[in-house]
């Protein structure tokens, strides 16, 4: 029982010795009891669930939080109460955000659970029972029909001839597979082609089956996918880890400058105590606490920015990541394509007339020799349109201002196909009433529907694959009469159906025959002597918008790669119209894939865009190979399939409208209309919400900067301390915190998606940036101590008055700092002074917000400040604003000089 071969391999009657029971009685009870003391309940093992509470303290753990829960202790030592209840509110408000959005238990296996059964109908010791599928073992005999889920995985013993099932989210296949009873020849079958097994997690669409239950539990390829899925351990994402690296380099900064400034003091003579409480100052200067915060909040606004390009994410950091995305793995069925057959040429008396158009929407032309034609000027072709709906089984419905599918897709392109002619099937229907059928099979590759028509006679209309079919066909409709078949006919539509097939069209023929009354209902009186009538080839169209995004993404220097359950030339043929399989391109298929050792297959994965027929296990080892490139992975998934290399990828994408919710519980992202063209759109904003991020970072550190400057340079003086811890923080959390955020939604750059995704070991703060952060830093610094001089030694006031003026001078220098931070080279003029309206209101808040502090007696006395004379106040502005202008000057100036470098 440990080691079970390939039952697809096998006879009905070599699985039944394997498995020690048999097709008419199933298991004994004595032996099903045994066997489920063996091997354990038929059920996906579980892993501990993340409390909520453990996501909650997960959110303490960035070290520049344990850093501020640290400043915040010694603020409290200190009987510095205000600030250390100032520190603590933010780090509290941070873990809020980052709890709320990230309050995800890991549902994956709960959602993979809602795949299998409560119940199953079994038959043991010959008798038909009704138990848990939790208690069936390998050996079960089970019973299917219609709208039943598989509870395990089993081999078919008997069916009957409609019997299909729906694998879509286990294989990938978008129609229902029709099963076979046969043994299967060869060793080693993807899961999509082993025609004569089900498995769990897969529902039956049609018919009924009886059949032997080989794998149960963590063993079915549904387990095999769980066990993957919790293989898996979450990374942190490049944010995560340049901000935790940046955290720590801040502190380390700092602690060197305390230190240092501790010791000059205690040098110089001055007291512990008051060189302590510098130190803390200059500390508290030194560390963004808004930071954490500000990066949270930013990210949440762009989460809801994303939600209208039909991006939604589950995971915050995930936002970020997309930015540097340079592989995006996607299905093809309803993502690159519409998930919409679409027939797109008819062959019919010696001509292929070509059909436009895309989807269920039945507008388009017919097109002969590259002309478009009227079809009612073609009696061949209408009458090929008019068996393609009387043969059909499907409904062409409106729906909400477009037009849906009810029933089998294939059917539905006939449909469609006929409508652009103005064949209705409700009109044909009038005509030719609806008397029998013969249901498609597996063995036949037929359908017949048998109609009477007003006149009295009856017709069998018949579709299928077209070289069976011709096997059946002894005449040939041309035009409005009939003739033999002969030689020359038949060769020339196989010729026809090949070239089609090789475009990666699906190709059916029609036929039909009049039936005697007398006739018997059966395939094999009826399917045979037809008139063969002509062939229709369709396909699953690609969606118009992914070709404008796959240009964008070769813009951008994003790759795409194709992941598919479909067959390899299909594929093939879709990546080439949308233009990413070129001239030295290679295609595989799942089982290729098996045989290409590690090596090989990374040494040539570049040139792999199409990936075809693929296993759970193929799709995970695509993700690794592209990872271990250091490539930044974006994978989408729809099917439980899908899930272990969702998860895997450094951006796991599921589909919101397909999408199962074992891919979604495991997603970063979810796309909410299905469409390739969401996730590019997804990229787009995820690049600018990292440039926006870069940007309030580099205005916290740059205006930390100059609050460090400021205590370090009146410290080394030996001036008296120009701004109180309580400024400092105010200015931290309230100047700095609004303008920041707004900066955080700045408009996105136009021209982002022209430029090669950044590296993600690129840091968040480069050399040159930090220069030029240290640079206006230390205008900043200038400025505040410019006034902190000219209030205290000159106009000779009180060390209240010139602490109030350095903290006016430092809040609104960096609120005129916060629009030299939308751009680094261009002029703020040039980019539109009201193109962030949200910045600049965000300044008056910001302002107004400082006017209490200085003017509301209350808050005087928390803050220690003192009103201003207006004189005082003229001299705020002038000196404020000194930043902003000498940037724009810096600014006009490079650009000349680049300018001039270009034409030189």
């Amino acid at each position: 029982m440990r080691d079970k071969p390939n039952f697809y391999n096998l006879s009905i009657q070599e699985a039944c010795d394997v498995l020690g029971t048999s097709v008419d009685s199933g298991l004994t009870f004595e032996k099903a009891q045994e066997l489920l003391l063996e091997f354990g309940p038929n059920q996906l093992e579980e892993k501990k669930k993340i409390s909520p509470w453990e996501i909650f303290f997960e959110q303490f753990k960035d070290f520049i939080i344990l850093i501020l829960i640290g400043a915040a202790i010694v603020s409290g030592f200190l009987g510095e109460w205000i600030d250390a209840a100032a520190i603590i509110a933010i780090v509290i408000l941070n873990a809020i955000l980052g709890f709320i959005q990230e309050y995800r238990a890991e549902k994956s296996l709960a959602a993979l659970k809602k795949l299998s059964s409560p119940t199953s109908k079994i038959i043991r010791n010959g008798e038909h029972q009704i138990i848990s599928s939790s208690h069936l073992v390998s050996g079960d005999l089970i019973e299917l029909e219609a709208g039943d889920n598989v509870p395990a995985d089993s081999r078919v013993v008997w069916h009957t001839s409609n019997f299909s099932v729906a694998e879509a989210s286990l294989t990938g296949e978008s129609t229902p597979v029709a099963k076979t009873l046969h043994a299967l020849k060869e060793k080693e079958i993807p899961l999509a082609d082993r025609a004569n097994m089900i498995y769990m997690g897969t529902s039956v669409t049609s018919g009924k089956a009886r059949a032997l239950i080989t794998e149960t539990g963590m063993r079915t390829e549904l387990g095999k996918i769980a066990t993957m899925v919790q293989a898996i351990e979450q990374e942190t994402t490049p944010l995560q880890k340049k901000l935790e690296t940046f955290g720590k380099w801040i502190v380390y900064l700092c602690f060197a400058l305390v230190a240092l400034v501790f010791i000059l003091g205690i040098l110089r003579g001055g007291k512990i105590l008051d060189m302590f409480l510098t130190a803390v100052s200059l500390a508290v200067a030194a560390i963004p606490e808004g930071l954490p915060a500000v990066v949270t909040i930013a990210l949440a606004l762009g989460v809801q920015r994303m939600v209208k390009r039909h991006a939604l994410i589950r995971k915050l950091p995930s936002v970020e990541t997309l930015g540097c995305a340079t592989v995006i793995c996607s299905d093809k069925t309803g993502t690159l394509t519409k998930n919409e057959m679409t027939a797109q040429a008819v062959f019919v008396t010696g001509a292929v007339f070509k059909v436009t158009g895309i989807g269920y929407e039945p507008s388009g032309q017919f097109l002969l020799g590259g002309e478009e034609i009227n079809p009612s000027q073609y009696p061949g072709l209408i009458k090929v349109l008019t068996f393609g709906i009387l043969c059909n089984g499907a409904t062409l419905a409106k729906n909400n201002g477009g037009y849906k599918i009810i029933g089998d897709p294939t059917e539905g392109a006939l449909l469609t196909c006929a409508a652009k002619a103005g064949i209705l099937k409700e009109d044909k229907e009038k005509e030719f009433k609806f008397l029998d059928e013969i249901p498609f099979d597996s063995e036949r590759k037929k359908m017949t529907i048998i109609r009477n028509s007003n006149s009295g006679k009856m017709f069998a209309f018949v579709k299928g694959a077209p070289d069976i079919l011709l096997n059946n066909c002894t005449a040939i409709e041309e035009d409005s009469s009939t003739r033999t078949l002969s030689g020359e006919d038949r060769k020339k539509i196989l010729n026809v159906n090949n070239d089609l097939a090789n475009s990666a069209m699906r190709v059916l023929a029609v036929a039909y025959r009049e039936v005697a009354q007398t006739e018997k209902i059966e395939a094999d009186t009826i399917e045979k002597d037809l008139v063969f009538g002509g062939l229709i080839a369709m396909i699953d169209p690609p969606r118009e918008e992914v070709r404008r995004a796959m240009e964008e993404c070769k813009t951008a220097g994003i790759k795409t790669v194709m992941i598919t359950g479909d067959h390899k030339n299909t594929a093939v043929a879709i990546a080439k119209d949308l233009g990413f399989f070129k001239e030295g391109s290679i295609a595989l298929t799942g089982e290729e894939l098996d045989r290409l050792s590690e090596d090989a297959f990374r040494s040539e994965i570049e040139k792999i865009p199409v990936f075809a027929r693929v296993s759970p296990e193929n799709k995970l080892r695509i993700v690794r190979a592209w990872r271990a490139r250091h490539e930044v992975v974006a994978m989408t998934g729809d099917g439980v399939n899908d899930a272990p290399a969702v998860k895997e990828a450094d951006i796991g994408v599921a589909m919101g409208i397909t999408g199962t919710d074992v891919t979604k519980e495991v997603s970063d992202m979810v796309i909410t209309d299905d469409n390739f063209a969401s996730i590019v759109a997804a990229v787009e904003e995820g690049r600018g919400i990292y440039e926006n991020i870069k940007k309030f970072i580099h205005y916290l550190l740059s205006c930390n900067a100059g609050e460090i400057l400021v205590m370090f340079v009146a410290s080394l003086v030996g001036w008296p301390v120009p701004l109180l811890p309580i400024h400092i923080l105010w200015v931290n959390l309230v100047t700095d915190g609004l303008p920041a955020l707004a900066l955080g939604i700045d408009p996105v750059d136009p021209n982002i998606m022209q430029k090669p995704p950044r590296p993600t070991n690129e840091p968040v703060v480069t050399k040159q940036r930090a220069f030029l952060m240290l640079t206006q830093g230390a205008f900043i610094a200038f400025c505040s101590l410019l006034a902190f001089i000219l209030v205290l030694f000159v106009e000779k006031e009180g060390i209240e008055r010139a602490r109030t003026a350095a903290f006016i001078v430092l809040a609104c220098s960096q609120l005129f700092h916060s629009f030299n931070c939308r751009n680094m080279t261009e002029s703020l003029f040039k980019i539109g002074v009201f193109t962030n309206k949200k910045l600049i209101l965000a300044n008056f808040v910001s302002f107004f917000l400082l006017m209490a502090v200085v003017y509301v007696p209350f808050l005087q006395r928390v803050f220690k400040t003192e009103p201003l004379g207006s004189f005082d106040w003229f001299l705020v502005i002038v000196i404020s604003s000194f930043p902003l202008w000498a940037m724009e000057i810096v600014k006009v100036i490079n650009r000349k000089r680049s300018n001039e470098a270009a034409n030189f």
